[in-house]
């Protein structure tokens, strides 16, 4: 995800200091890893050494000075043009499960149990993610945010049970590889 174009959305809003938009940044995207503030600052210089943002003042508001940015023409439209791009497929999927599942079978361990422990946790973040999703004053984003995270939990459900099916097949091969 691109620090810099969210952080472009979001001063569309308005002009808004680094600490407000690591806020907004951690309350639009809340199963995203958070910014740090280091992140936020640093990618506001750039943005307004690129000219998508420029300083428009600062803000006290009884605390440390503030330095207040907003968006520019340029910024506007760098962010609505990257907001409209194809976003393609992954060429390369990787996934740590799937590499612990091969290094088990490569290793004569047992994949059920690394498929079943698994299966487990990703259960639990599913309740959780449903139990957040449901609460009465959940926003709109964190909705999306959990269903999102919900269907690829999902998928990774239905690759474990693929995958748990097809064990005896898979260690059998690698048997059979490793004596040749």
């Amino acid at each position: 995800m691109s620090a810099r174009h969210i952080l472009l959305g979001l001063l569309a809003k308005g002009p808004s200091h680094g600490y407000d938009l690591k806020r907004r940044h951690d309350e639009h995207f809340p199963q995203a890893r958070p910014l740090a503030y280091g992140q936020v600052y640093t990618t506001l210089q750039r943005l307004v050494r690129d000219g998508l943002a420029e300083v428009a003042g600062t803000d006290a508001d009884g605390g440390p000075e503030r330095t207040l940015y907003r968006l520019t023409p340029d910024g506007a439209r760098a962010a609505a043009d990257w907001a409209g791009q194809i976003t393609p497929p992954a060429p390369f999927v990787t996934n740590e499960i799937f590499a612990k599942v091969v290094v088990a079978i490569l290793t004569g361990g047992d994949p059920a149990a690394q498929l079943a422990a698994q299966r487990t946790a990703h259960m639990e973040r599913m309740r959780e993610l449903t139990a957040v999703k449901t609460a009465a004053d959940t926003d709109l984003t964190t909705v999306l945010a959990a269903d999102y995270a919900l269907n690829h939990l999902d998928a990774d459900l239905r690759w474990m049970a693929t995958t748990q099916a097809r064990l005896t097949t898979l260690t059998a091969v690698t048997v059979e590889v490793d004596r040749a």
